[in-house]
């Protein structure tokens, strides 16, 4: 299951296909599904050219209609193989609806052939027992309200001013989003994994980067950090808690590396275990985002406007197109800090750059050290 291979040393097609396949496969394990062998060979073709995304979703279809008797186990891997087939094909798509109909859109495809009610929004209201708060349940929005719950969570965001706050403020409240997306717990089955899809999808449409390894390889840490996030039982003492759901967003958008182990954040866990982890992470060195000079008089003259290039080079002070070009902005391109307003036509006549929200993040840092 591990394709770092085609991700570090493929070719670019082969890179977004190999970490839409980690991502995809990894995030089952947030309802302990494993794929079979059988899709692993047929993700290997895919990302390798010797087949096509539609041929491999018929290929998964056909392996499990020939199977005359059916097994929980196959049941099991069904579910694996086909969810992890559909978000294959959904993280190598450029499109992203940030609706409720792009939200249920999003459900609908991914669980499309797995379950009868896919893409529908639950008219019942449910309970899961949780191992992290040992058997204990968070509270889900009940079913006449969901649709009022995410029109008003998707409002809220579009609204958030993103240039007014600098990296840790950006980590908080994206944690805080998604968090509160996921409680509303829209579908009866396969909510973590349509939010992460969701979320993925949606930090990529603000300029981040999360081509790494986060959703793949701790999925089920980021469904119990979602599930501590929402979680209060007043009489036992235990406050909802963000702070592990945070770190998670700081190693993905930040490129930290803070320790993310499931069992601290079990309710109850022993004492020792919490100590020892808060004191080997509050003193881990994490990885910093090496920023050039230059960059960062590229962030400060575009601040939170929408320029030319011609503009733009005109408030840094550079009249050589093509050192500016190098130097400037295709740094701050690959870093994530910068985006053009028509991503899909490079050359259009009313071209202008902006900043990322990341862009924007590190932009109110550098203003407050002046």
């Amino acid at each position: 299951m591990n394709f770092d291979e085609y991700i570090r040393q493929g070719e670019p097609q082969q890179r977004e296909k190999g970490y839409a396949w980690q991502t995809a496969i990894g995030l089952q394990a947030v309802d302990r599904l494993k794929p079979s062998d059988y899709l692993i060979e047929t993700a290997r073709k895919d990302i390798e050219g010797e087949i096509t995304i539609d041929e491999a979703e018929q290929l998964i279809k056909s392996y499990y209609q020939s199977k005359e008797a059916r097994t929980p186990e196959d049941d099991e891997m069904h579910e694996a193989d086909t969810a992890s087939t559909n978000i294959r094909r959904l993280l190598t798509e450029k499109t992203f609806a940030f609706t409720l109909v792009g939200l249920t859109s999003i459900h609908r495809r991914i669980f499309d052939g797995v379950f009868k009610f896919a893409g529908q929004i639950r008219d019942y209201n449910i309970t899961k027992k949780e191992w992290v708060l040992r058997g204990d349940t968070v509270l889900y929005v009940s079913a006449p309200d969901l649709r009022d719950a995410i029109e008003y969570d998707l409002e809220q965001e579009r609204q958030f001013d993103y240039s007014k706050v600098d990296r840790d403020g950006l980590v908080s409240h994206i944690a805080k989003f998604v968090s509160g997306l996921w409680q509303i717990h829209p579908f009866g089955e396969g909510n973590t994994r349509t939010t992460a899809v969701f979320a993925i999808l949606y930090l990529r449409s603000m300029g981040f980067d999360v081509t790494n390894d986060l959703f793949a390889s701790h999925s089920w840490y980021f469904r119990n950090a979602l599930v501590r996030a929402n979680y209060q039982n007043v009489q036992k003492g235990i406050m909802r808690n963000s702070k592990y759901l945070e770190r998670f967003f700081r190693n993905l958008l930040l490129g930290e590396n803070n320790e993310l182990r499931n069992r601290y954040m079990i309710v109850d866990s022993s004492e020792e275990d919490r100590m020892e982890h808060e004191d080997r992470t509050s003193t881990e060195q994490p990885a910093t985002v090496q920023v050039t000079e230059q960059v960062r008089v590229l962030l400060s003259a575009l601040s939170s406007e929408q320029l030319s290039l011609k503009v733009l080079m005109g408030k840094v002070g550079l009249k050589h197109r093509p050192t500016f070009m190098e130097n400037y902005i295709s740094p701050a391109l690959e870093s994530g800090f910068l985006k053009v307003l028509y991503p899909d036509k490079p050359n259009h006549p009313r071209q202008k750059y902006l900043l990322t929200a990341k862009g924007l993040a590190l932009y109110n840092e550098i203003k407050k050290m002046r």
